[in-house]
């Protein structure tokens, strides 16, 4: 069965580099180390492990970073190659573990942090026994490959085959039948956002400003509106769709970036002086985690405020002086595990979907013979009127039919299949949403 696999070769990486600066984000696939293959299925690690064939598996920024060649080196010596990416998975649920109350058929959502319990390790580290799985120190021990996710890790498999994956019993997440699979799907994004709308420790009243409306910005949106209670939600968003989708999911206001600040100073009633705002934003939220987004989030916020960086960085060059002399809160969030009050960040998750519908994210699904083509568009979704692009895994490309068999066409050749899933509350076609637009 088909897979994508990516392989460790420094020429390709930096080739991808080359090609991705040149032709934007997506298109190092063409020129790196990710390539199709014929593969089988990852062994089963022991009896609390099962297998799972995907039915939809998303394209992250992460990914689309370690395509591009853009990955932060931090992060060599926690993945093991050749692996195969994915991480946002809803698949159905082919050989459960031993002993668990999941049948075989069932839908399920990874939670695909690859902690001390999946790998064997007795005792837990401190956070592992605490429920922080996304703090885990062992993620290069075990009995396991280095790995510090599914879609990272040599022997678990990933969501971008149609050979399946491997995951523990305590990474499985039965989906309730009123979700769709683009609901299910989003899942796992939405569990990082919730982590981060929590960690920002938004209190009652508090002006909040989100700087980027990608999947996790708009996600962030949703977890803040709906698991806190800010008294002005204001999100920095690039294109059109992106303001129209953050205030349907309940920002009070959707600027472009350049006009967030003013946005919080009218908010606040605070004034620019010497390049700072004199009150500014309670909280900053940072969902792009480049150096122009974290400088500016240092610029809006108020003396003793939090900054909190949701969106993955590289290596930034930022003057830190702002956060020293205003005695500013820069937290980093990552990951998932168990939140404030004991619940786990997955079953709030799957909540904020539900309520906000964000299945409605899902703009176009590829088989996976199309990746160049998924991925390119995956790098510029926000560009052409998209939000979240997804392999379907099991789905072929459509047969190449001779002229004279061909009908009339309504759709133009070429263009990815439209999102749909399963019928279910998560499934219902929304106003203002873009599924199966091809821009």
């Amino acid at each position: 069965m088909k897979a994508l696999v990516f392989e460790r070769a420094v020429a390709r990486f930096a080739a991808a580099r080359v090609a991705a600066t040149l032709r934007g984000s997506g298109h190092g696939a063409a020129a790196g180390p990710l390539r199709m293959v014929d593969a089988d299925q990852p062994d089963l690690p022991g009896p609390a492990w099962g297998r799972v064939r995907p039915l939809l598996a998303g394209i992250c920024g992460s990914d689309l970073a370690t395509v591009d060649g853009a990955s932060s080196r931090y992060f060599e010596e926690m993945v093991s190659f050749p692996f195969v990416p994915g991480h946002e998975v809803v698949g159905t649920l082919e050989q459960p573990p031993d002993g668990s109350p999941l049948a075989a058929g069932s839908r399920v959502v990874i939670e695909p942090v690859i902690g001390c319990v999946p790998r064997g390790v007795e005792p837990p580290c401190p956070a592992c026994a605490a429920g922080d799985t996304g703090a885990c120190q062992h993620l290069a021990v075990g009995h396991l490959s280095p790995g510090l996710q599914i879609g990272y890790c040599a022997d678990t498999g990933g969501g971008w085959s149609a050979a399946g994956l491997v995951a523990h019993a305590s990474q499985l997440h039965a989906v309730p039948d009123g979700l769709s699979d683009e609901d299910a799907v989003m899942v796992e994004p939405t569990a990082c956002a919730v982590h981060g709308a929590l960690a920002a420790e938004v209190a009652d009243g508090a002006c909040v400003a989100v700087l980027g409306a990608g999947t996790l910005g708009l996600a962030t949106v949703a977890a803040l509106r709906r698991l806190s209670d800010p008294g002005q939600l204001l999100v920095g968003a690039r294109y059109p769709h992106q303001r129209s989708l953050a205030l349907e999911l309940g920002a009070d206001r959707a600027v472009e970036p350049d006009q967030l600040d003013r946005s919080v100073r009218r908010a606040t009633r605070s004034l620019r002086l010497a390049g700072q705002v004199t009150a500014g934003a309670d909280v900053v939220v940072d969902c792009v985690g480049s150096s122009a987004s974290l400088a500016a989030s240092l610029a809006m916020v108020r003396p003793r405020g939090r900054v909190v960086l949701v969106g993955m960085p590289g290596r930034l060059h930022v003057d830190l002086a702002p956060l020293w002399h205003r005695q500013v809160t820069l937290a980093g969030t990552y990951a998932y595990g168990l939140e404030a009050g004991g619940r786990r960040t997955f079953d709030l998750a799957f909540d904020v979907v539900a309520a906000a519908g964000l299945g409605r994210l899902v703009s176009a699904r590829y088989p996976l013979e199309r990746y160049a083509e998924a991925l390119a568009h995956a790098g510029a979704a926000g560009r052409r009127g998209a939000v979240k692009i997804v392999f379907e895994p099991g789905q072929r490309p459509p047969r190449q039919v001779p002229p004279d068999e061909r009908a009339p066409r309504t759709v133009a050749s070429g263009a990815p299949r439209p999102a749909g899933g399963r019928s279910g509350a998560g499934g219902t076609r929304r106003s203002g949403t873009r599924k199966g637009r091809t821009p």
